[in-house]
């Protein structure tokens, strides 16, 4: 995402989508992706290289879809390594800012919830990265999601998940509040509340800068990977590997976040 924009003030052109916007729930994935996507770039520029030489081996040659493609951040790259991605977002203006890159116009994009995995073909991999998984906000919705991903792997597939491993310990009283970034200019927050019986966080990166008040809300439903690995046996997948990194080390107790490859058992 390019400058951090004043959000209150975003343009949208369609009247229609305006409506819907402000009918949805406002930590909806297309409500989220549309107030970040202008900076989002901007605030998760870089990716570690170590994901395209993992990931692209994955796809055996044949498509991959990435769920929460957002502006082609990773699908990018893994386009010019000769990998045939498509993807799925809820976001107009994310998948606008994919277009306007080198080699955009070659992904074919599916606007909407990602948990449906509405396409029709089927894919060698299926992957969701950077925490996006967590953007389903229920269980129900993240087992469905789960149960797709399986319907439209061919035998052998992968779907490859990239979480954090929770640390509830951040939280005091079910409460964080604590600066990520503070420069001359800027001062970067992240505040968030955490309801432990529901594994959701309700969060919001404020950002002040040039006595304007930025907000990007986040709507979280962090799982642990136990119950992840259960999921996946609903879906009729089967855990693979498991890493704590993009460099395949191995995953332990002390990892703080993992890449987790399920295998379509079929």
């Amino acid at each position: 995402m390019s400058g951090v924009p004043d959000i209150q003030k975003g343009t949208i052109a369609d009247p229609e989508f305006v409506r819907k916007l402000r009918n949805m729930n406002t930590h909806s994935n297309e409500i989220y992706g549309e107030r970040i996507a202008a900076v989002y770039d901007d605030f998760f520029a870089d990716y570690e290289p170590g994901s395209i030489e993992a990931l692209a081996p994955l796809a055996q040659g044949g498509p991959a879809l990435e769920l929460g493609i957002g502006t082609g951040r990773i699908a990018l790259p893994l386009v010019s390594r000769g990998v045939k991605v498509e993807g799925i977002d809820a976001a107009p203006s994310m998948v606008e800012r994919l277009r306007a890159k080198p080699m955009g116009d070659q992904v074919i994009v599916h606007m909407g919830n990602f948990a449906e995995v509405a396409v029709e073909g089927k894919y060698s991999l299926i992957f969701v990265v950077f925490n996006t998984f967590f953007a389903l906000t229920s269980q129900e919705e993240q087992v469905r999601c789960f149960r797709n991903v399986a319907a439209h792997l061919v035998p052998g597939g992968c779907f490859l998940i990239e979480a954090f491993v929770p640390d509830v310990t951040r939280f005091t009283k079910g409460q964080v509040n604590w600066a990520t970034r503070v420069t001359t200019e800027s001062v970067e927050l992240d505040v968030g509340q955490h309801d432990s019986a529901t594994q959701c966080v309700t969060s919001q990166r404020v950002v002040i800068s040039d006595g304007r008040v930025q907000l990007y809300p986040v709507q979280i439903r962090y799982v642990w990977p136990s119950e992840l690995d259960l999921m996946a046996q609903l879906a009729g997948l089967s855990l693979r590997e498991r890493w704590s990194n993009w460099e395949r080390s191995p995953f332990n107790s002390e990892s703080q976040k993992h890449i987790s490859v399920y295998e379509h058992r079929s």
